[in-house]
């Protein structure tokens, strides 16, 4: 693993335990330059995993509780009048940060949602004409409740696409649970985190991303294997070409993690499911999951 993830999945890894692999997948995304959708239980460390992130990395954050009566303009900010002088001005909103955490975005209506739509492909604002750039970097980290659907607004499937990858954290093992109960507030211990990493060194792992090779073999089988998930049955609506290019930028990612500059067959199984599963439009995720993995053992491998 190269230095500076070894060293932020550590440095996660303090506060999270026993969830190596999904702080290897966020960090995978936080390089690859894409965003995440947490789907898990409450309580179980979604917001935790983010605010660490963006500690470990000394980068601002912000933390937006989506509900029912969010406005996008609480989201994107708004152009103020004032009075006396005739003017307007621009506020901006909390997405102009660096690691935003849209808690329960499914809890929001559709228009405030769709908010986050320009933000996430082209990492800037526009309003009222005017076009306001985002931080780079910028990282957005969604949550959802996966249990219940009183109250939600189902996320459509263009904004799944925009995730370039889904995870679960789950429970944590007996063990770990028992350290995370004793100290009870994992939160409080992240204001003491002290940065182990800089922006610099973030913008310099993904600029060594870029240089990542994929032989044409694997691009080709990644083509493969979307082609397959559009005629995998009913119900399942199929991988974009988006969503190929998400797998190939995440192998890339996932690569450069491990200290390779090439891609390797490993790097697609590892990520077929988090990188695809949330864009076939399958019933459940299980059904989803259940199908990229049979696709996966029917498609040859290249040589």
């Amino acid at each position: 693993m190269s230095k500076l993830a070894q060293t932020l999945v550590s440095a996660v890894g303090q506060h999270l335990r026993g969830k190596e692999d999904a702080i290897e997948a966020a960090v995978v995304a936080l390089f690859a330059g894409g965003h995440i959708l947490l789907e898990d239980q409450p309580g179980v460390g979604k917001t935790l995993l983010a605010r660490t992130l963006a500690r470990a990395l000394d980068l601002p954050f912000q933390r937006v509780q989506c509900t029912a009566d969010l406005l996008p303009s609480d989201i994107v900010g708004a152009q103020i009048f004032h009075p006396r002088s005739g003017e307007l001005s621009f506020r901006p909103g909390p997405v102009f940060t660096s690691v935003l955490l849209a808690d329960e975005l499914n809890r929001t209506p559709p228009r405030t949602q769709s908010a986050l739509l320009e933000c996430m492909a082209e990492r800037r604002v526009t309003i009222d004409r005017q076009t306001h750039a985002l931080p780079d970097p910028f990282f957005v980290i969604a949550t959802q409740n996966p249990l219940t659907a009183a109250g939600t607004y189902p996320l459509p499937e263009n904004q799944l696409d925009r995730f370039l990858l889904r995870i679960e954290l789950g429970y944590p093992d007996f063990e770990h649970e028992i350290e995370a109960v004793a100290r009870e507030d994992g939160h409080r211990l992240v204001d003491d985190l002290k940065p182990v990493a800089s922006r610099d060194e973030l913008l310099a792992a993904r600029a060594a991303v870029d240089a990542v090779r994929c032989d044409r073999e694997l691009s080709t089988f990644m083509v493969e294997l979307a082609h397959r998930t559009r005629n995998a049955g009913d119900g399942i609506t199929g991988v974009s070409t988006r969503g190929a290019q998400a797998l190939h930028r995440a192998c890339r990612a996932r690569a450069h993690l491990h200290g390779r500059d090439f891609v390797v067959p490993d790097d697609v199984r590892a990520l077929l499911v988090p990188a695809w599963a949330h864009r076939l439009g399958a019933r459940s995720h299980d059904e989803a999951e259940a199908t990229l993995h049979e696709i996966l053992a029917e498609t040859p491998l290249p040589d």
